[in-house]
């Protein structure tokens, strides 16, 4: 099918449903996921997604590897505006390919098969499991801070409010979309109300005179000139912008995508770069190089030191912005795959939509189940930097994928066409942060690598050998049979009125 967009308008599509009597009455059901997510929903799952636990751990990453307070807010302002120019190209593949599923729809339609699986293997091996569970891992944190104030919380009890979370938010993800979206919007909001906070608190710190980290002899102090550092800080800093493509993952569940995808990019993207712009500023005004380095959670340190008995207030506000992070995390990771169950790249069981709410419970059940097993997470920073390359790879070839269809196929029609020279830059700018790591941190490059490679021969045996044995067509059929009684659940229905 070509992703040339149909002239009719797809923003009324709409969901039918009726009990599950056999294939012919399910085909008739018309069960679809639905589109029902409009503009603030988009904004507010662009937002709940990106501000999660980033800004409150990566300014120590960014310093770390920058070396100045002064190249550290340069990157954090380049690090917002690269992720602006991504998700304007991206708002051109989501418009020229509208489907869910993200960087995967792309690099299938761009680059074949073996390219969109490795992407798909890669994102349910690490990419997204454990960016949920680095998130859930620090709620659980953050909530346990008040209770262990001069120590760490115990690691199993961590661990168990972690897994608690996930499966109460995979529970609300599979009971109902509106659901999700309305949890979303009332935690983007008590997060930015957080930032906002810290931004507050630093400017009344500031007006009293106390910004000396700031002043222009220790601003660029101690500051690194190596490509490889520079690439790893922006890893840091790109980390608390993970989620720029989120709404991209969603966009057969958005109204009117041609409209609301831009404009939910317009809205939220700078905005974010503004705040935590700001909120790195408040940072490093109360706190000193030194003590933000020696700091694993920069916001209760920061709130430590002007809060007083109200100490407890950031801790809080933390967690509140890491469950709504997780949230996001969870609704948009299970559609993409959804989308590749769909088209024969995961087991089919994930491709399968309950009959009665309408969400794809069994791909949201896999995820929980992955994301549980990556709870063991030790070293934040070192994840990071891994997850962040793997990632940043992939994004380099979702781009070159629209230079590439640009090229291959200029008669498909472009609702949003950006001008060429953004989608060029970013592509400049992404292949130097996946090479310049290589001279800097070849470890972490090489894991990355042997993940992706590993998905090679699981594609070979079961999506490109087509002469399976019987006894394992079986296996596997019955087991699809199984989970689909079990959820209630159906494929989603391709008929067009």
């Amino acid at each position: 099918m070509s992703p040339k967009m149909d002239k009719k308008d797809n923003s009324k599509l709409s969901v039918e449903t009726m009990p599950m009597l056999g294939p012919d009455e399910s085909e008739e059901s018309g069960t679809k996921l639905k589109r029902e997510l409009g503009l603030m929903d988009g904004v507010s799952i662009i937002i709940g997604i990106i501000i999660g636990s980033g800004i409150f751990v990566s300014p120590k990453g960014v310093l770390q590897y920058s070396g100045s307070i002064g190249l550290s807010l340069v990157i954090w302002i380049v690090s917002g505006l690269l992720s602006l120019v991504g998700a304007l190209c991206y708002a051109e593949l989501g418009t020229m390919i509208p489907k869910s599923g993200g960087d995967y729809a792309y690099i299938l339609d761009a680059f074949g098969p073996l390219p969109s699986f490795l992407y798909l293997w890669s994102a349910l091996m690490v990419i997204m499991p454990a960016g949920n569970a680095i998130t859930a891992l620090t709620f659980a944190n953050y909530v346990l801070e008040p209770f262990y104030p001069e120590c760490d919380p115990p690691t199993d009890a961590v661990r168990i409010i972690a897994a608690l979370l996930i499966c109460l938010l995979t529970a609300v993800n599979c009971q109902n979309v509106k659901m999700a979206a309305k949890v979303q919007e009332v935690f983007s909001i008590i997060k930015v109300l957080a930032l906002v906070l810290i931004i507050i608190a630093g400017s009344i710190h500031m007006i009293r005179g106390n910004a000396q980290n700031l002043s222009l002899e220790n601003l660029m102090q101690d500051t690194t000139t190596s490509p490889g550092r520079i690439a790893l800080s922006f890893y840091s800093g790109l980390f608390s912008y993970a989620g720029w493509n989120c709404l991209n993952f969603v966009t057969e569940e958005l109204k009117e995508p041609n409209k609301n995808l831009p404009r939910a990019i317009y809205i939220s993207l700078p905005m974010i770069t503004i705040i935590y712009v700001l909120a790195n500023i408040a940072y490093f005004a109360v706190l000193s190089p030194t003590e933000l380095l020696s700091s694993s959670a920069v916001a209760v340190t920061f709130g430590n030191k002007l809060f007083g008995v109200m100490r407890w207030i950031m801790p809080f506000f933390v967690a509140c912005s890491t469950f709504g992070a997780v949230n996001g995390g969870i609704f948009a990771s299970s559609r993409l795959f959804f989308v590749g169950a769909r088209n024969g790249h995961m087991p089919n069981c994930m491709a399968l939509i309950n009959i009665k709410n309408v969400t794809p419970i069994p791909s949201l059940i896999v995820l929980c189940i992955i994301t549980l097993a990556l709870l063991t997470t030790s070293d934040v920073f070192i994840l990071i930097n891994f997850t962040s390359f793997v990632e940043s790879l992939f994004i380099t070839m979702s781009v070159g994928g629209l230079l590439y269809l640009r090229w291959k196929q200029p008669d498909w029609e472009r609702p949003i066409k950006v001008n060429l020279v953004l989608p060029i830059l970013f592509f400049v700018i992404c292949g130097f942060l996946v090479l310049m790591p290589v001279f800097e941190e070849p470890q972490v490059v090489g894991v990355g690598l042997a993940i992706i490679l590993s998905g090679i021969p699981v594609y070979a045996i079961f999506i490109g050998w087509k002469n399976r044995p019987v006894w394992l067509k079986n296996f596997i059929l019955n087991m699809d049979n199984g989970i689909q009684k079990l959820f209630y659940a159906v494929p989603e229905d391709t008929h067009q009125d």
